[in-house]
């Protein structure tokens, strides 16, 4: 099995706003936003050497300077998402 991506990113980086479906994406409501929370990473992270593949590494890094932040905040709402999950099952 390959991880070699198909996609056509020069075709990708021509599209405009407007070439892009987004048909099936539900409008974002007031109650979307009631219940939508900012999430940053804390100050207290600990340092750690993770092996990341190379396509993943280089989105992040695309975003910038703040990619470890970004990285740090990804891994911190997967956890959480596995810990509700977790919960879930528990309660049922």
């Amino acid at each position: 099995m390959s991880n070699t991506s198909r996609t056509d990113w020069d075709r990708i980086d021509a599209m405009s706003d407007e070439d892009i479906d987004t048909s099936d994406i539900p409008p974002l409501t007031d109650e979307f936003f009631a219940k939508a929370k900012l999430r940053m990473p804390s100050s207290s992270l600990a340092t750690v050497a993770i092996r990341v593949d190379p396509e993943t590494l280089a989105w992040f890094q695309s975003k910038g300077e703040e990619a470890e932040q970004h990285m740090a905040a990804a891994l911190q709402i997967y956890a959480e998402a596995q810990k509700n999950a977790a919960s879930l099952r528990q309660s049922a």
